[in-house]
């Protein structure tokens, strides 16, 4: 009798890409093991304690909706909530929590431990095991081996992790654990590509030693809209809400950086891999805006019950004691004492160009790579190509279709197609100006977008496919009160000139006033009964009236948005995977070296690939015609 039993997936790695992919694959019925370095740091966030952000905060509800956890612990660590860009239209509005770092990571381990089918293992993986060159598990430092039909490679920044403190270097994946090593040099042997990605993160502040009278206090959104569907119509937080505070950097910070300039790895020739465009370090915002004397700064807690700050807008890797300094120069971090200084961190990444859409690798079957592995930043962006890898590890062991979705479906779907598409050429993180189906993807329908197509495989449950209906059900209700009822001039046209917005001269439908920008649902409550007792018979009123009034406000572009989503599908239907593009002579050079490198599948991915141009797309249309 074997000691271990062979499991059908192995994660490697529990950060949020593996707790996501071991949770998908286990709740779909595969029995699942998931190696960690370290138990206690399952979904640890080793930089900003906070979920979500503009775009971020769309694919946490995505997640949710898939059936995935993410949605559901960040709720229940949440310790302040935003919607960001609510001046704007609702594709944009992002919510973004920040969250109590160690009741999210105990919260992820209680969920992950209610899964039946899902085993763990401590443990520090330096290699793959291979039987008649088919995965077949993986090797333990220790020597162990752990056997598995297939293998989700979710390393984050620990392949041959280094990490620098001014002229200090140390190897590790994060502070005070080890990297992995191994299994870059047997990815490479085996054909794959690799390069390397660096990261930082700031130094951690104790609260206790900064006076907080002196910066600008920022408060929590008072009306709190959940990232889980599950959620919705929660009245009260699960923690105790906490503020955030602004403060900024000044000359006198900038002078103190500036000095120690020579003795940071950035620019000393140290660190030459790529790094996140997007979130610089507080140095290279020195040397990109050297004209601007200040640099907004935000104080963030890190649970309730801990002094630990984290300082948003600080990253460095500049020696400990010039990060000081510089804090010290800050208005109300005169006497500010550190727990640790900020670091960056080099790491093994491989081109994701090299994944199927499924996130297997196209180089060895059963082999599926998802988070920072692929070139990636962000515990959201991790956390979808989790999830898309566990059901898919799944689907194929089971001889069943691959669960992939488009781009005009949810930002997963950007996410993916991006990566094995474009390829990285620095830390991808996810934008909303990255999604041309804003409008069809935005955070308040994600349930309406995914949940049916999640629970068609098994994963998302039945109790998520009730509220979904009941959603759509009272949603559609209140669109066809709008539409059939008629409001009297008497009645409202006090109420349109309080708004700003011209009277009645005649009755008019409820949904025609509905489309003027100034007019809201709440609005119309006031002087409307028979809406309001509508309202009053709802589950969740806020929930429904958000989606009835997007409906009726923006249904013209949502309409447009989805016809030009409807003509791009009807490109990605023919299919040109496994063309000779050596003997399609009318293709340009770069197009022919850059269709035979990707392989795209569809005449729609190939014309998303850098360097294909619309004249390539022309000859690939009329040589599949002839």
């Amino acid at each position: 009798m074997a000691l271990l039993p062979i499991y059908d997936v192995i994660v490697v790695g529990a950060g949020h890409a593996g707790c996501e992919a071991a949770a998908a694959a286990a709740n779909l019925g595969s029995n699942v093991l998931l190696v960690t370095i370290d138990m206690n740091k399952i979904a640890q966030m080793s930089c900003n304690p906070a979920m979500g952000g503009v775009a971020k905060g769309q694919i946490v509800k995505e997640l949710d909706a898939l059936g995935g956890y993410s949605g559901e612990i960040t709720d229940k660590a949440m310790i302040q909530f935003r919607m960001l860009n609510r001046s704007k239209g609702p594709a944009m509005w992002s919510p973004r929590a920040q969250c109590d770092r160690m009741v999210y990571s105990l919260t992820w381990r209680e969920y992950l431990e209610q899964i039946p089918t899902l085993d763990f293992w401590q443990g520090n993986v330096k290699s793959l095991i291979f039987e008649n060159d088919k995965i077949a598990g993986v090797r333990t430092t220790q020597d162990i081996p752990l056997l598995g039909k297939s293998v989700i490679l979710t390393t984050g920044t620990f392949l041959n992790g280094l990490m620098h403190v001014g002229q200090h270097k140390e190897e590790g994946g994060r502070a005070a654990e080890p990297p992995a090593k191994g299994l870059t040099q047997q990815l490479s042997s085996l054909g794959f590509t690799y390069d390397r990605m660096k990261t930082g993160t700031p130094v951690r502040i104790d609260g206790r030693t900064v006076d907080l009278k002196q910066l600008i206090e920022q408060k929590g959104d008072d009306d709190i809209q959940y990232f889980s569907f599950l959620h919705s119509g929660l009245k009260n937080p699960y923690l105790k809400q906490m503020s955030c505070f602004i403060c900024e950097t000044s000359n006198a910070v900038h002078e103190v950086l500036s000095e120690g300039l020579n003795a940071s790895p950035l620019y000393d020739g140290t660190i030459t891999s790529i790094g996140p465009r997007y979130c610089p370090s507080i140095e290279t915002k020195l040397q990109t805006f050297p004209d601007k004397d200040r640099h907004l700064l935000f104080l963030e807690p890190e649970g309730l019950h801990t002094n630990e700050y984290y300082l948003n807008g600080f990253s460095s890797s500049l020696p400990w004691d010039v990060q000081l300094k510089a804090l010290k120069q800050i208005k109300g971090f005169e006497h500010v004492k550190i727990y640790r200084p900020g670091y960056a961190i080099e790491y093994d990444f491989f081109h994701p160009t090299q994944l199927k859409a499924s996130m297997e690798t196209k180089g060895v079957e059963n082999l599926y790579f998802a988070g920072q592995i692929n070139g990636t930043t962000g515990y959201e962006e991790a956390g979808a190509q989790g999830i898309i890898a566990g059901i898919n590890a799944h689907q194929k062991l089971n001889k069943k279709a691959s669960f992939t979705l488009n781009r005009d479906q949810a930002y997963i779907g950007v996410l993916i197609d991006d990566l094995i598409t474009k390829g990285v050429d620095e830390p991808y993180r996810m934008f909303t100006s990255r999604a041309e189906y804003r409008i069809l993807l935005r955070q308040d329908n994600a349930d309406i977008r995914l949940t049916e197509l999640s629970h068609n495989i098994g994963l998302a449950s039945a109790k998520r496919m009730k509220l979904l209906e009941r959603k759509i059900k009272q949603r559609d209700d209140l669109v066809d009160f709008t539409v059939n009822f008629s409001c009297k001039p008497d009645y409202i046209n006090t109420k349109l000139q309080e708004l700003g917005t011209s009277p009645l001269k005649q009755k008019m439908k409820l949904k025609n006033i509905l489309t003027r920008p100034q007019v809201h649902f709440k609005d119309m409550e006031e002087v409307i009964p028979q809406l309001k007792d509508k309202l009053d018979s709802f589950d969740v009123p806020s929930e429904i009236l958000q989606a009835a009034e997007i409906q009726l406000k923006y249904q013209g572009y949502i309409e447009r948005e989805r016809m030009l989503a409807d003509k791009m599908h009807r490109l990605e239907n023919i299919t040109i995977h496994g063309l000779d593009y050596d003997n399609i002579q009318s293709l340009s050079t770069e197009g022919r070296q850059k269709l035979k490198k990707i392989q795209p599948k569809t005449i729609g991915q190939a014309s998303r690939i850098s360097g294909v141009s619309p004249s390539d797309i022309s000859v690939l249309l009329v040589y599949i015609g002839r």
